[in-house]
């Protein structure tokens, strides 16, 4: 079944979710942050058909979010662009989302700073450096927002 594609409409959310909205497809962008960057190492991994998985991939290529490297006796390996790179966050923020609320055992994974101790990101403004929560903030339109054309002449 073809879903409605959303690289047209102006909002940076649905554009995203064009590109990254298939349900494998972040869990493949987490196998390549965690190493696993092989197709058939994805493949055994993830449990995904191989159609599936290659059109996850070739997606995520062509969208700039991973490349192919060749490695040793003509393999590929699948490595994170700096588009790809740039995911690290929303990875990190939907992990926690359901560590919080979809793991009755409490967090699979534990992300471990380079100082040595357990860490949960935060979301903080970047002006005074206090933590941005949804009742700290209110959206407003942005320079890309589309421009209201009035109706009286």
């Amino acid at each position: 079944m073809k879903r409605t594609p959303l690289d047209t409409m102006n909002c940076s959310i649905a554009r995203t979710l064009d590109i990254v909205g298939e349900w494998w497809t972040l869990l493949i962008v987490r196998d390549v942050f965690m190493g696993i960057r092989r197709f058939e190492q994805i493949r055994e991994d993830l449990g995904i058909s191989k159609k599936v998985l290659t059109d996850r991939l070739n997606t995520l290529v062509e969208r700039g979010i991973l490349k192919k490297v060749p490695v040793e006796r003509g393999f590929e390996e699948y490595r994170l662009t700096k588009k790809g790179i740039a995911l690290h966050d929303v990875l990190v923020a939907v992990r926690q989302w359901g560590d919080e609320w979809e793991a009755p055992n409490g967090a699979p994974i534990e992300l471990v700073h380079e100082c040595g101790h357990v860490t949960h990101a935060r979301l903080v403004c970047d002006c005074c450096g206090e933590e941005v929560t949804a009742h700290s903030v209110k959206p407003q339109p942005g320079p890309g927002a589309k421009k209201k054309t009035s109706s009286r002449r």
